[in-house]
């Protein structure tokens, strides 16, 4: 059985930030035969709607943002003015994504990425109770914009509080609001996750997005990554949202040294870009490993 998905990818493969010359990608983007862009938005000044909008319209693709979270967007400091920067922001991107048509704002908004720290119990559980009151704000925030929010793990050398599939599950629970939903990203996962499988399934129905590249951030198909898995776990819980790929690129020196990509990992992001869509959509289509056994058996049959 083929996926009933939407292919997406992210602008930060070819550039950062997200500003008005970010949008002569779209073209291409369409081109090359993705349906969805993601939108990194570092800063909102840079972001012109209308432009994008337009942008959008024109080259027939939807629209996912997601937030950049530096070390000034912390919505678990102990001082609360950081909390007040965070609300501004996230204010800001909600209103950029309902403006979009994106339906949901996406990103750890829960602290800053980098953070990463061995800290005491009770800072720990000082910082998780603030994320849970500072994200049901959010979430009230995204709700009277007919919007979700999307909460994204990340690995344990970029956060030292939601790493895996069950802390942000038990965030969203913690949260308990009707707008906290979930956004995976198999880089991560890759490093956190000991079964990929059992980690999307345990998110079900609350996963609305997922981020994919290499387990070494590459393109799709070329690492050791276990798409059977993927594949096995998103038709379980009747997945139909976007698979989009995340990766960056070493021309963009400060992003590249956010996430610590010292060297080219591909001779061209454009093929980067081809190639993991390819192959993306060769495993969407492709029979899972009972419908093959069953094709092999009619086979032999004949």
């Amino acid at each position: 059985m083929s996926l009933d998905i939407k292919f997406g990818v992210s602008t930060w493969l070819w550039t950062s930030p997200f500003s008005k010359d970010t949008l002569q990608l779209f073209p291409k983007i369409k081109e090359m035969g993705y349906d969805v862009v993601e939108i990194p938005v570092e800063d909102p000044g840079l972001v012109n709607v209308k432009e994008v909008k337009e942008a959008l319209l024109q080259n027939e693709l939807q629209a996912v943002v997601c937030g950049a979270f530096g070390t000034s967007r912390d919505l678990t400091h102990d001082d609360a003015s950081f909390h007040k920067t965070s609300f501004e922001y996230i204010e800001t991107c909600l209103e950029i994504s309902a403006a979009l048509g994106a339906g949901f704002f996406a990103g750890p908004m829960y602290s800053a990425v980098g953070k990463a720290r061995l800290v005491s119990p009770e800072q720990k559980k000082k910082e998780w109770e603030r994320a849970v009151n500072n994200l049901h704000k959010v979430c009230g925030m995204a709700s009277e914009r007919g919007l979700e929010i999307a909460l994204e793990p990340l690995n344990r050398f970029e956060s030292d509080l939601i790493n895996t599939a069950e802390d942000v599950m038990r965030l969203v629970n913690d949260i308990n609001h009707p707008a906290a939903k979930v956004l995976l990203d198999g880089f991560h996962m890759n490093i956190e996750e000991p079964d990929i499988e059992r980690a999307i399934t345990s998110v079900g129905e609350k996963l609305i997005h997922l981020q994919v590249s290499e387990n070494y951030r590459g393109t799709p198909g070329t690492g050791q990554t276990r798409w059977d898995a993927y594949k096995r776990a998103l038709t379980a819980i009747d997945y139909k949202g976007a698979v989009s790929i995340e990766s960056f690129t070493p021309e963009v020196k400060e992003l590249a040294g956010a996430v610590c990509i010292w060297r080219p990992l591909v001779p061209s992001q454009d093929g980067f870009a081809r190639e993991g869509l390819k192959f993306l959509k060769q495993w969407a289509a492709s029979p899972n490993e009972s419908e093959q056994k069953e094709i092999e058996s009619l086979s032999s049959i004949k």
